[in-house]
């Protein structure tokens, strides 16, 4: 992801945190993708090996796109250091954030 589009990414998570449409944390989120309440993951590159294992293979068995962004920004976005994943749920924002991120790669 590059750096302008990574900077409206991480304002615009800001935004949905306060908006309570954000979780953050492996496990809520896993949980959330296997109820097919997520729309859309990030997670951080700063992430562990078994955090990046459990994770792309819940997205990728419950079709939820999954996207990378630098170390340390998700944590730096919502205002929790350490957070490695976050996911929105369904419903205009997430769309919003589908939208910014339509050319950037998935993992």
């Amino acid at each position: 992801m590059n750096a302008e589009t990574e900077g409206k990414v991480t304002g615009f998570l800001g935004l949905c945190m306060r908006a309570g449409q954000l979780i953050s944390g492996q496990e809520a989120c896993v949980d959330t993708i296997r109820s097919d309440g997520a729309a859309i993951v990030l997670m951080d590159l700063g992430a562990s090996e078994n955090t990046r294992k459990r994770v792309t293979d819940a997205c990728h068995s419950h079709d939820t796109p999954l996207y990378s962004v630098s170390d340390g920004a998700l944590g730096h976005a919502i205002g929790k250091q350490g957070r490695m994943v976050i996911c929105l749920k369904t419903g205009g924002m997430a769309n919003k954030l589908l939208a910014l991120l339509k050319e950037e790669p998935r993992l």
